[in-house]
């Protein structure tokens, strides 16, 4: 029964892990785009530049090569619902907050 405790929290702390950092990658990677799109002359040309893309999706890769460099999970753990769950989370956070600095006009 000690046994399973441990194994939970180990479980519990591991995905909280996985959860904040793809969410704060996801903000890092918006206010990262903001500031590499800000010379655009209106906020739908920086909404069009792929630049902002690229890092969003240079943030994702990151997260897989941590997640492998640092033996999070084990061999046989890390499936296709693990990369999903952190492309999903990393894209969605950067879109939401990508969005907002665009449509309330801020600069960085």
């Amino acid at each position: 029964m000690s046994t399973e405790s441990i194994s939970d929290r180990r479980e519990h702390i591991r995905s909280i892990s996985v959860t904040a950092l793809s969410a704060l990658l996801g903000v890092a990677a918006g206010f990262a785009s903001l500031a590499i799109t800000g010379d655009a002359a209106s906020a739908d040309a920086a909404a069009s530049d792929m630049r902002g893309l690229l890092l969003v999706l240079g943030a994702i890769l990151a997260q897989f090569i941590l997640f492998d460099f640092t033996s999070i999970y084990g061999d046989d753990e890390f499936g296709a619902k693990h990369y999903l769950f952190i492309v999903f989370m990393t894209f969605s956070f950067w879109f939401v907050t990508f969005g907002i600095l665009l449509t309330t006009g801020a600069s960085v």
